[in-house]
């Protein structure tokens, strides 16, 4: 372990044992309790547990492949800013958003965020190994996502797929859950960038 994390705040050491007695025994596997815990720290959402879905191994193989210098590529300025300072304390990730190579105005029928994805996973995508995706906010830009990859486009090493609101959420959650993919899923209209950046962070505490 390292000495950052021998030195966590007090507070999030007591939140995260009160956390803990509240949840009792979830049964989860050890990574994807400290995604729950994470997201419930986050939130001060006891009932997220609820929502929350993993594909078999999803956490695992997010983690190989973070510790083998996966980037993170998320839909969100905010998402990116909220996971930068766990990732270059832990692994020392690389940490991208869509908006880096979205236009200045969203095309006609889509939004910025999608056209980003695609322009982006052209060239993230291609590494070895792929990005792990954080979508918090965008739908749009998770099913731009999930189209390159049924076209042939290499698949994200893991998408955290949290997107928030009503419109097109449900529909891209349903679609995610289909796809194959390598997924932590939060069900409904919950979401939003810091539930995803909680979640990888989870991930990037664990990796070392």
């Amino acid at each position: 372990m390292m000495a950052w994390m021998t030195q966590d705040h007090p507070i999030f050491t007591e939140s995260i044992r009160r956390i803990r007695i509240a949840l009792g025994e979830t049964g989860l596997p050890f990574l994807e309790q400290q995604v729950l815990e994470r997201l419930v720290h986050s939130s001060g959402d006891l009932f997220l547990g609820a929502l929350l879905r993993f594909s078999d191994g999803a956490c695992e193989r997010g983690l190989e492949a973070l510790q083998q210098g996966a980037p993170i590529l998320t839909d969100t300025a905010m998402a990116a800013a909220a996971v930068a300072p766990m990732a270059q304390r832990s692994l020392g990730s690389e940490v991208h958003t869509v908006l880096k190579w979205a236009p200045e105005a969203a095309p006609p029928r889509s939004t910025r965020t999608a056209a980003g994805m695609e322009q982006a996973w052209r060239i993230l995508g291609q590494q070895s190994p792929p990005p792990v995706v954080l979508i918090g906010s965008a739908p749009t830009a998770l099913e731009v996502l999930m189209q390159q990859v049924a076209l042939g486009a290499p698949a994200p090493s893991l998408v955290i797929g949290m997107p928030v609101g009503f419109v097109g959420v449900a529909e891209s959650k349903a679609h995610l859950a289909a796809s194959g993919l390598d997924q932590i899923r939060l069900e409904g209209t919950r979401g939003g960038a810091g539930l995803v950046a909680a979640a990888v962070n989870a991930l990037l505490r664990a990796s070392v």
